[in-house]
């Protein structure tokens, strides 16, 4: 694997989608290329968490609302 397809693999590592026989090469040429693996493994986390940040909660609707009330409140009078 060349470090190309290494920072590709990368990206999938982060979100957790590589196979198990994916993650063991995976593995290998990340200490093949050492820190330098390391250096952008670290930068696809912090772009991952980033990205989860920006996302907005949807809005709960007011149906949604509802609903978990009357649970509530059917759970309290069993």
């Amino acid at each position: 694997m060349n470090f190309e397809q290494f920072q590709n693999q990368s990206r999938l590592y982060v979100i957790g989608a590589l196979e198990p026989e994916e993650l063991d090469e995976f593995e290998k040429a990340r200490k093949k290329f050492g820190k330098k693996a390391d250096d952008f493994i670290g930068k696809c986390y912090a772009l991952h968490e980033a990205f989860a940040l920006s996302l907005r909660p949807a809005k709960s609707s007011d149906a949604i609302k509802e609903r978990l009330m009357a649970m509530v409140k059917a759970k309290k009078q069993s």
